[in-house]
């Protein structure tokens, strides 16, 4: 089962089970996906997070029933999964800019989020420069910090640690230790569960090193893999984000590659991140 459909599935299963407590992990296996990997494509996909969706979802159900039903706005809050009448009226205020008593009366405009259909974009005149290639496995040192996946913390944390390893000197530290094949400093994304929870995350930022783990770093091992690399060109972080996009939207729903499950790597050179012939790639392990 290709991307887009295993996505798809998971997508009705959520629609289907949207008043119910569900859990990230059954929801990734409609997918055939881990819980980690299935959030990350998701969110890179819709540009919003699994629980984001699910909850735009359920104010959207409500916001009808309050329109065409007499259930007490008590008893809807908790149908859809509040605590009480306060924190239902409050999520919903944030939504649809109105009070559910308000809409009662008829009174604003509601936001509707509508369900989810995905759908494969493939752009010929958009081609996508890749290569596979084998390699044994290698070492990377440098620092990493966990990330919660809930409600796309990762995706705001990220960044923020990007921003601080540029500004204490450790991006130039990496750059400097770098002897491995891979030229430049990675961003690697490394799933953690059974080590923590499916609901976090490792991120490193690193270099491929070759030697005794320097002082103050920490040493992660990618194993052997077949890669799939391609080619960014273009200003950070736009440009990695529409590649990113690109090969969970067009390449793997066109290609007999899945993916293998370890640990991916954006690769990144010291020239201006804001030029417009910044060459950068991302290496995705496929079999």
């Amino acid at each position: 089962m290709g991307w887009v459909e295993s996505l798809q599935k998971a997508i009705e299963y959520m629609e289907e089970h949207l008043l119910e407590d569900i859990s990230i992990e059954s929801i990734a296996e409609q997918a055939n996906s881990s819980a980690f990997q299935f959030q990350r494509v998701f969110a890179l996909l819709t540009d919003t997070s699994v629980g984001e969706y699910i909850r735009r979802r359920r104010l959207t159900l409500v916001a009808q029933e309050l329109i065409n039903t007499d259930r007490k706005i008590i008893d809807l809050a908790y149908t859809y999964g509040y605590d009480t009448p306060e924190a239902f009226s409050k999520a919903f205020r944030k939504q649809h800019g109105v009070s559910p008593s308000e809409v009662r009366k008829n009174i604003g405009k509601l936001n509707s989020y509508n369900r989810l259909v995905i759908q494969v974009s493939l752009k010929g005149a958009e081609p996508m420069k890749y290569n596979i290639v084998e390699r044994a496995g290698f070492s990377v040192v440098g620092i990493k910090r966990e990330f919660s996946l809930v409600n796309g913390a990762n995706l705001k944390g990220i960044p923020q640690m990007w921003d601080e390893v540029n500004a204490d000197g450790t991006d130039d530290k990496l750059f400097k230790l770098n002897n491995g094949e891979i030229k430049g400093v990675v961003g690697v994304c490394v799933d953690t569960r059974g080590a923590t929870s499916s609901q976090h995350m490792d991120y490193w930022i690193a270099t491929e090193y070759v030697g005794e783990t320097p002082i103050g770093l920490l040493s992660l091992e990618i194993p052997a893999s077949k890669w799939a690399i391609f080619e960014v060109h273009g200003p950070m972080p736009d440009t990695m984000q529409n590649v990113w996009k690109q090969i969970f939207s067009e390449w793997f729903p066109s290609n007999s590659y899945e993916h293998a499950g370890t640990p991916e790597l954006e690769v990144y050179s010291n020239a201006d991140p804001t030029s417009l012939d910044l060459y950068s790639e991302i290496w995705i392990p496929v079999k």
